[in-house]
């Protein structure tokens, strides 16, 4: 079984990482702050100013450690990965179907089905959460919306309809997100989505945690032998990965929106850490983001019964789970793909 917890996130600025025998070794100034036994790992995210030794890559890549370079505030720049695992007649097949138009629309109506139901799922448990806090006739009637939406979906055959529906879904949502929020309202003011760079403080934290989830999709994705750069709702475009973003749909509300709405109404961040740069971006000081990361990484040993298994799992194997479900279904072994919904 992959490792799915095992994750090292290294934030500081000026860190190197390098070998040492069968361990990473992580100094800053040339003094070593961690030595961690390489076979404890899964993966290795480095934000902003860090580097590694070659050897230490191609070290990494041999033990299927995968390994992620993010700009400071999270944009993804560039992953090292070992040799393609996975029977290549599973990715011929999954080429195959990305050419079939109607397969594409297949699948896509499932991700939103689970996309647009998660998000669904977020706002009822908010109402059940903070009914006296928050204004339920406009979340109530989102949730119709999005109800309408999921009714519409099995019905549509078009790719293009499929996505208007997801957008239109999608701003919905977002339009109520900020009533979501009940601490902290001035500091943390939503007005909608926006990103490349995030202009405030909501936007940051969102943008940062999905980039974790699609790091976690993308390596579950290559570790159960699928190409995560050839997706279905998501179309091919040099640098992208679109399997992970098709997959990620399912997981930005279950995970991502609710460590953000977490974060924010249990006081755990604050408006400090946060600052503004010369053009705009909000960044999160060094301390935020590990906060952010510990929570991350906390909601991942969370367990929940998946609706399929009718097993208790960890929540961070929820992403290897869907993506076997996914090669199970691209290579006929299963009638459907059973998206991950939130009950």
């Amino acid at each position: 079984m992959r490792k799915y917890l095992n994750t090292l996130f290294v934030t500081t600025q000026g860190a190197y990482l390098s070998k040492e025998g069968e361990t990473v070794v992580v100094s800053v100034e040339k003094e070593n702050r961690l030595q961690v036994p390489i076979h404890t790992l899964g993966g290795i995210v480095c934000f902003g100013q860090v580097a590694m030794s070659p050897f230490l890559m191609g070290f990494c890549a041999e033990n299927n450690v995968s390994v992620s370079f993010l700009t400071e505030y999270g944009r993804f720049l560039a992953g090292v990965r070992g040799k393609t695992s996975g029977n290549v007649l599973l990715r011929r097949e999954q080429y195959r179907l990305a050419d079939d138009t109607a397969f594409c629309a297949r699948i896509t109506a499932n991700f939103l089905i689970g996309k647009i139901a998660n998000c669904r799922a977020v706002l009822r448990r908010a109402i059940s959460d903070h009914r006296d806090k928050i204004c339920v006739e406009d979340i109530e009637r989102v949730c119709g919306k999005l109800g309408d939406s999921l009714a519409r979906i099995p019905n549509v055959t078009d790719l293009d309809e499929l996505r208007g529906i997801e957008g239109e879904a999608a701003r919905s949502y977002f339009d109520v997100f900020d009533h979501l929020i009940v601490a902290q309202k001035t500091s943390f003011k939503f007005d909608g989505r926006n990103r490349r760079p995030p202009l405030d403080k909501v936007n940051c934290l969102l943008s940062f945690l999905y980039t974790l989830v699609m790091h976690d999709i993308r390596a579950a994705l290559e570790t159960m032998g699928l190409d995560p750069c050839v997706g279905y709702l998501h179309r091919d475009r040099p640098g992208r990965p679109g399997l992970a973003l098709d997959l990620m749909e399912e997981f930005r509300a279950f995970i991502a929106d609710r460590i953000v709405l977490s974060l924010i109404n249990r006081a755990q961040i604050d408006a400090k850490g946060f600052n503004k740069s010369e053009t705009g971006a909000v960044i999160m000081s060094d301390e935020t983001r590990k906060e952010v990361l510990v929570a991350y990484q906390k909601r991942k040993q969370e367990e929940i019964t998946h609706h399929y298994l009718k097993e208790n799992i960890p929540i961070g194997l929820l992403f290897y789970i869907q993506a076997l479900l996914l090669s199970r279904y691209i290579r006929g072994d299963i009638d459907g793909y059973p998206v991950f919904v939130w009950r």
